[in-house]
C-alpha cells in the first residue's frame, strides 16, 4: 500500500483543487455578470468565498494530501510512522471533511449555496473529498498514534471560524439578497433560525459533531498503531 496509496492521495488533492478553481470561477464570473453595486464587488465576493467552511476545509485538506502523498514517496522504503505534526494535520483535515460531508448531506444538499457550484463540485467537495478523508484514516500506512489532548488542536480552527464568521456578517451585504448581512450558510443566520439561540443551537450541535469525529479519528489511529508489529505504524 506504501506504494500506491501517495498516488490516491496526490489525485484526491487534484481533483479537490480542481473543484475548488472550478467554484470559485463561477463566483467571481456571477460578481462580474451581477447588476448592483454589492453583487458586482468582486473583492466581497472572493473573500466570501473562502469564508465557507467547506471551502477552507477543502483547501486544507487537499494541501495536507499533497505534503502526505510527498512524505510517503520520500519514506517509501522505511516504517518510520509519519512525524506528529504531520498525523496531527491530517486527523485536522479528516475530521473537518467527515464533518462537512455529514453536514452537507444533513442539512444543505437540496439547497443552492450562493451559485457559486454545480453537480461535479458539489459531489466532489461533499462526498468524494469527505471519503477520501476517511478512507485515509481506515488504511493509509505509515500513521501514528496521537495522544488524545490532540482534540484541542482538531477543534481551535472550527471555533475561530464560527467566532469570525458571526462577527463578519453584520458588515457584508449579501451579494445576491442585497440584505445588509451575509452568513455562508442559512443555519448560521439568525434571520431564518428565529435568532441567536436557533444558531446556537445549530452550533452546539455541529460541535458535538466535531468533537466526537475528531475523537473517533484520534481513536482509530492509536488502535492501528496499536495493533502494528512495531506498535507505532501500519501498512
Amino acid at each position: 500500500m506504501t506504494t500506491w496509496w501517495p498516488w490516491v492521495r496526490m489525485a484526491a488533492a487534484v481533483l479537490g483543487f480542481a473543484a475548488l478553481i472550478r467554484q470559485l470561477t463561477l463566483a467571481i464570473g456571477n460578481a462580474r455578470a451581477a447588476e448592483t453595486a454589492w453583487g458586482s464587488h468582486v473583492p466581497t465576493v472572493g473573500a466570501n468565498f473562502f469564508s465557507y467552511f467547506t471551502v477552507l476545509s477543502n483547501l486544507i485538506a487537499a494541501a495536507t494530501l499533497v505534503i502526505g502523498a510527498v512524505w510517503m514517496l520520500r519514506h517509501h522504503r522505511d516504517r518510520r510512522p509519519e512525524p506528529v505534526w504531520l498525523s496531527t494535520l491530517f486527523a485536522c483535515a479528516s475530521a473537518y471533511m467527515i464533518v462537512t460531508g455529514i453536514v452537507y448531506n444533513l442539512l444543505l444538499r437540496h439547497i443552492a449555496i450562493g451559485g457559486i457550484s454545480d453537480v461535479w463540485t458539489n459531489e466532489t467537495l461533499h462526498v468524494i473529498i469527505p471519503l477520501v478523508m476517511l478512507a485515509d484514516v481506515l488504511l493509509a500506512p505509515h500513521r501514528r498514534a496521537l495522544p488524545y489532548r490532540s482534540l484541542g488542536v482538531i477543534v481551535a480552527f472550527p471555533i475561530a471560524w464560527a467566532v469570525y464568521t458571526l462577527l463578519r456578517a453584520n458588515f457584508i451585504i449579501g451579494p445576491a439578497t442585497g440584505n445588509a448581512w451575509w452568513y455562508p450558510y442559512p443555519f448560521l443566520d439568525p434571520h431564518l433560525q428565529g435568532g441567536y439561540l436557533g444558531v446556537l443551537a445549530y452550533i452546539i450541535g455541529i460541535a458535538l459533531v466535531i468533537v466526537a469525529v475528531g475523537a473517533g479519528v484520534i481513536l482509530v489511529g492509536r488502535r492501528r498503531a496499536a495493533s502494528a508489529p512495531d506498535g507505532e505504524l501500519v501498512g
